[in-house]
């Protein structure tokens, strides 16, 4: 057996470099590059085998660990999941950064493989610099973290060790029903320790894709359900995407005239404009898709998980004999609501649906049909009257900010946005002219995900316009990584949106008793409550220290010169706008579903009791789908 000896960082980055996913008979580089910060948890180990094989592996600089996974996870989203990037760190609080981003690809079902360094694992010293002592277990430090947030865990203790730790990583990296976060946790010693590997740890492997088709059995009483319900509606995921979906949901769509409504994963599966869009659905959806999800006896959702704000908590299905088929890869997905389940790739098992419905001539009612183009159009409506702004020369809101974006892109840009009250503007109002132009990240909702994951987006697709939606608390939370955008010259474009606060949970606030308590960006008042004038903060200042390009725009006008500026920069470039304060309303639609965030169940404040009374009502309609 022919062996090379290496380290063990060496011998992983060797491996990494030589991994490739293959779907649809293309291929593509898994590891397509490496973000890392170095401390003296990963500096000698890792970050000299990034060194000794810098030919074969990029490397990308970060500022912030959990800024770092975002990056990645943004690359990743816009390589199909099909592509990643690895992310190593030091031990102890740059290992612990990592967990929210972990959290954030797991639960959204996108790869990332995560390298922290770990304490030594044979213990010359102890305690060593940052371990956390537990009396109890030796063998634990704070990397064990990260095992509830990542979809494989494992400590590399021998440098042997590492060779089935690594395929197994792999193996789940390009699992499309287990891919999430991937930790290998790595002792400081054993980075650095030399082994003799055999050759064929380092050969190519290239790691097939799954599209797996439906069951026969599950396919035809699939085509039963549709085939006998009267007013179907389909609820499309984010597996529409993540499975190149859309053309087979399309056609799908189009062969039956069954209306498509969309997560914010999901969202942009269908153009804005294909017939049978009709926009978000749940508590961010528009008064057509609630609507018609209200009435639908039979709902098929593919490649959904059914968060609670897809189904307003459980009141938005109403229909007394309502039923659910849901076409997903992952049998854990195609079983809720106690649905007919369909397990197969979404593409796949579309396409099979809609051969099976064309056999059979099946089509909705022309009376269905008509009743939701009509009620589209009357939500178009809306939405121009949202982004119309009647004096060019007046600050605007936050909906005609939307608009002004809106009136500039076509379908090569890409709009990233994940927390505050943004998400539910542009579920609304957005309209999504292709299928990976809406990038929401609504399954963690995690601020400061955009201008990372803004990078990572540009990696993964450079001829692209990339906008980074952030709005002052987004951007308080996590600037850093402009610097990076700066030093790579990574051209995004990021709109800043200033409105003193917390407008999303200030408006919750309001509404749930809590009188925005907490929410707004002013000076202390003497009652204890943050009343006073607006801190003087200069966010634009903020962002040009750190190297960004800044446009200004006070008004509609301005705004509109200034997006177009920024739209053709070739490098890092931010618009600010002062939108109204974050105790007025944005002047989006109200939500046209509920949404459960309990109320205080004793209170003497009239607002809480107002809010108790009104959530009572509520939870009154919440149904439980067996």
């Amino acid at each position: 057996m022919t062996t090379t000896r290496l380290t063990v960082a060496q011998a992983l980055v060797r491996f990494l470099a030589a991994q490739y996913t293959e779907r649809d008979g293309v291929r593509h580089r898994l590891i397509g590059a490496t973000w890392g910060i170095f401390g003296h948890g990963n500096v000698a180990g890792l970050g000299q085998a990034l060194v000794e094989h810098a030919e074969v592996m990029p490397y990308h600089q970060g500022r912030n660990e959990q800024s770092m996974v975002h990056a990645a996870v943004g690359y990743a989203r816009q390589s199909n999941r099909l592509s990643t990037h690895a992310v190593t760190t030091s031990i102890g609080p740059g290992a612990t950064n990592l967990v929210t981003g972990a959290a954030l690809a797991t639960i959204n079902h996108l790869p990332v493989l995560l390298l922290p360094g770990d304490i030594f694992a044979t213990r010359p010293a102890d305690p060593v610099l940052q371990q956390l002592e537990v009396p109890y277990a030796g063998d634990i430090s704070v990397n064990d973290c990260l095992r509830p947030v990542s979809k494989y865990f494992d400590r590399i203790t021998r440098p042997e060790a590492l060779i089935p730790a690594a395929l197994q990583a792999a193996r789940v990296l390009t699992d499309p029903v287990e891919t999430g976060a991937v930790t290998l946790a790595l002792p400081q010693d054993v980075q650095a320790e030399a082994y003799d590997w055999p050759e064929e740890f380092f050969a190519e492997r290239v790691w097939t894709v799954r599209r797996p088709g439906a069951d026969p059995t599950e396919l035809a009483e699939a085509v039963t359900a549709i085939r006998t319900a009267r007013r179907p509606l389909v609820v499309a995921g984010g597996g529409v995407h993540h499975s190149r979906a859309e053309e087979a949901l399309a056609e799908f769509a189009s062969v039956t005239g069954i209306p498509v409504a969309s997560t914010q994963a999901g969202k942009g599966s269908l153009r804005h404009d294909h017939p049978q869009d009709v926009g978000g659905i749940g508590h961010t959806g528009t008064a057509t898709a609630d609507e018609l999800a209200r009435t639908a006896d039979l709902v098929i959702g593919v490649g959904t998980r059914y968060t609670d704000f897809t189904t307003a908590s459980g009141t938005l299905f109403q229909e007394p004999g309502v039923r659910f088929l849901n076409l997903n890869i992952a049998p854990y997905d195609g079983h809720k609501l106690g649905g007919l389940p369909l397990v197969a790739d979404a593409r796949s098992g579309l396409m099979e649906l809609t051969e099976a419905l064309q056999m059979h001539g099946h089509r909705v009612a022309d009376a269905y049909r008509a009743q939701y183009a009509e009620d589209k159009e009357l939500w178009e409506q809306r939405v121009d009257a949202c982004f119309e702004a009647a004096e060019p020369d007046v600050r605007p809101t936050q909906p005609q900010v939307v608009g002004a974006l809106d009136a500039i892109v076509d379908e090569t840009d890409v709009i990233i946005n994940a927390a505050g009250s943004l998400p539910g503007d542009l579920h609304k109002l957005w309209r999504a002219r292709s299928a990976d132009q809406y990038h929401l990240e609504y399954g963690y909702s995690c601020m400061g995900y955009e201008i990372p994951a803004a990078i990572g987006v540009k990696l993964a697709a450079p001829e692209r316009n990339v906008w980074a939606l952030v709005g002052d608390g987004t951007y308080l939370m996590m600037p850093t990584e402009i610097v990076t955008a700066v030093q790579e010259g990574v051209a995004i474009k990021m709109l800043l949106v200033q409105n003193h606060g917390y407008a999303s949970i200030g408006g919750l606030s309001e509404s749930v008793g809590g009188e925005r308590f907490g929410t707004a960006y002013r000076f202390p008042s003497d009652d204890g409550t943050y009343t006073g004038a607006p801190l003087p903060v200069d966010l634009a200042a903020n962002a040009a220290s750190l190297g960004m390009r800044v446009l200004r725009a006070k008004t509609v006008r301005d705004l509109r010169a200034a997006l177009a500026e920024a739209r053709a920069a070739d490098t890092p470039t931010c618009v600010y706008v002062e939108t109204e304060t974050a105790d007025t309303v944005s002047g989006a639609p109200e939500a046209q579903a509920w949404w459960d965030v309990p109320v205080a169940e004793t209170a003497t404040r009239p607002s809480a009791v107002k809010a108790r009374e009104l959530y009572e009502r509520h939870v009154s309609t919440r149904r439980r789908h067996m």
